[in-house]
């Protein structure tokens, strides 16, 4: 990845709304979220949660896809994995004790997805 792309992945992130929404997203998995349900579950305006899947839309960690009258949204989880490449691809200066605990939550991640 690029560091362009992470800092727009990054920037996209770090705020309140919108982190809430991306973790929500994770959380729902590959089936993703209806805007309406989303908007509800986060209790804020559809103007606002709009806004704010924009934004991520943008950076490229979510989608959208049309299902009937309504729109789900989902994460894109190979953008998801590659920005945490970046952020994990200088880590440890060789100190493996540092990393496992990650190597391990990630490994755990990965294996509930399948």
């Amino acid at each position: 990845m690029e560091m362009k792309n992470a800092v727009t992945g990054l920037s996209a992130l770090a705020h309140e709304g919108r982190l809430k929404a991306f973790r929500l997203l994770v959380r729902a998995g590959h089936d993703g979220i209806a805007a309406g349900e989303l908007a509800r579950r986060l209790e804020v305006p559809p103007n606002t949660l709009s806004s704010n899947l924009a934004i991520l839309s943008h950076a490229g960690l979510i989608e959208s896809r049309r299902a009937g009258k309504s729109v789900i949204y989902s994460v894109q989880y190979a953008h998801m994995t590659a920005l945490l490449q970046f952020l994990m691809e200088d880590c440890c200066g060789g100190s493996t004790e540092i990393c496992t605990p990650l190597r391990e939550l990630a490994l755990a991640c990965g294996a509930a997805d399948t």
